[in-house]
């Protein structure tokens, strides 16, 4: 009856993103079809920050994630995110494995990202602009590369160093060209994707923005004070979110709604829709989609099972006796 712990290191090892855009596809496939518990989502807000607590049972599993976002902490050396995964069996209780979230949360966001991309993006997606370029960037990069083998990437960050480092670590690593985007809307003119990863309280993109034929992932929304899209863009693209009850009330279709520039019968679709093929993804070179993505625990459980999995497969991590 033991519980096996992992660290961010030996989660990354056994959750390679290929695999968990996987995991994660089946998981939007299973929330569309009925057959999870759940999922649940709560938040607390601190001064400097703020907690989370997403939960969802699949299959023989439970996972609950607890996360604390403090955009403040890397000014101090301490990652934004940190937190932990409970995996638990579904039919007795028992605590299966804790984990670090870290990894799970910047791997499975990233999944649902290429998961999305493969029905919104056009097909001949080639070039990318990120705006914002922490820890998350990375991820989306490595899984959109994975389903829409990129040849360049702009980058675009408040801090112009941090942008140099992602450019020059993310080309390294791909192979592609990549460089930093002095005026993203320059970037944006010659890009059929663009990633939202930032913690901003007022909209960065804008309708003038966006050509025709984009598809936007919009990230950062994790809550209902953050705001990427602005809502006239909002308006005017085709919108599916992650999870649609939880998008008005944290994402970027949260503020489109509130401030009365649509209605959530404006929504094309939810993203387990596609999955299931309830309903379709591009069908034109020219159409403007949204993934307002905030972040479903389905994700987790589906990837916290997986690294689970192989973590007893292969003899990973350590266990210990909570109850002794």
């Amino acid at each position: 009856m033991s519980t096996l712990l992992l660290c961010r290191s030996e989660v990354e090892r056994l959750l390679p993103l290929a695999d968990c855009i996987e995991a994660v596809q089946a998981g939007f496939l299973a929330l569309a079809r009925g057959e999870l518990l759940g999922p649940v989502v709560s938040a607390l807000h601190a001064p400097s920050g703020g907690f989370h607590f997403k939960a969802a049972g699949m299959g023989s599993y439970i996972a609950g994630k607890l996360n604390a976002n403090f955009p403040g902490n890397p000014a101090f050396g301490r990652p934004t995110i940190q937190g932990l995964v409970l995996l638990c069996d579904a039919e007795q209780g028992q605590p299966l494995g804790v984990f670090d979230s870290t990894a799970i949360t910047a791997l499975r966001t990233a999944a649902a990202t290429a998961v999305a991309a493969r029905y919104l993006a056009r097909e001949d997606a080639r070039v990318a602009t990120v705006v914002g370029c922490g820890a998350q960037s990375r991820a989306q990069i490595r899984a959109l590369n994975l389903v829409r083998p990129l040849h360049r990437v702009y980058a675009y960050d408040l801090e112009p160093l941090r942008a140099q480092q992602f450019a020059a670590e993310i080309g390294a690593e791909l192979g592609i060209e990549s460089s930093v985007a002095a005026d993203p809307r320059r970037a944006l003119s010659v890009s059929q994707i663009c990633v939202t990863c930032t913690p901003s309280k007022t909209p960065i993109l804008h309708p003038g923005d966006i050509h025709p034929g984009t598809f936007i992932a919009a990230v950062g929304a994790d809550n209902g004070e953050k705001i990427e899209i602005d809502p006239a863009l909002m308006a005017a693209s085709l919108v599916v979110p992650d999870l649609l009850e939880q998008a008005i009330r944290i994402g970027d279709l949260h503020h489109a709604v509130a401030r009365g520039f649509m209605n959530v019968s404006q929504v094309y679709a939810e993203l387990p829709d596609l999955v299931a093929g309830r309903m379709p993804g591009r069908t034109g070179d020219d159409q403007v989609f949204v993934f307002d993505s905030t972040g479903v625990a389905v994700q987790d459980v589906a990837a916290a099972a997986l690294v689970y999995q192989r973590a007893v497969a292969q003899g990973g991590g350590r266990s210990i006796e909570f109850a002794a």
